[in-house]
C-alpha cells in the first residue's frame, strides 16, 4: 500500500464537455513515507485538507484550495523524522507550488 501525489492537467476537449484529466507528474510512495507521516501530522485541526486523505482511496484539492495544501504541508514537515520523509513532502510541495502556478491543474492524493 502506498500513497501517489498525482498532477492532473484539466484538458477541455470541446464546449460543454468536462475536462479530461491527464496525469503530468508524480510523486510516488512505495515505502509508505507520506502515509506514515499523515498519521502522525493528523488532528488538532492544522492540516483540514490533508486530514480527509483516505488510505484506501482518493482525495482530489483543486488548484485554488493549493494554497492552503502548501500550508498543511509545512505543518506535515514539521513532523518529519528523517530526510526521506522531509525531501518526500518537498517532491509533494514542488507539484503543489505548480499547481498554484497554472491554474488548470489538480492534484490528486491516490491510494494504491
Amino acid at each position: 500500500m502506498g500513497l501517489d501525489v498525482v498532477l492532473y492537467r484539466l484538458v477541455r476537449s470541446g464546449p460543454g464537455r468536462p475536462p479530461s484529466p491527464v496525469a503530468t507528474q508524480l510523486v510516488a510512495d512505495p515505502d509508505d513515507l507520506l502515509l506514515d507521516l499523515l498519521t502522525r501530522g493528523r488532528g488538532g485541526g492544522a492540516t483540514p485538507l490533508l486530514d480527509r486523505i483516505d488510505p484506501l482511496g482518493e482525495l482530489v484539492v483543486s488548484a485554488e484550495r493549493a494554497l492552503q495544501l502548501l500550508t498543511e504541508l509545512d505543518r506535515l514537515a514539521e513532523v518529519a523524522r528523517t530526510r526521506e520523509e522531509t525531501d518526500r513532502v518537498r517532491q509533494v510541495v514542488t507539484i503543489v507550488r505548480r499547481c498554484v502556478r497554472e491554474r488548470d491543474l489538480e492534484i490528486r492524493f491516490e491510494a494504491d
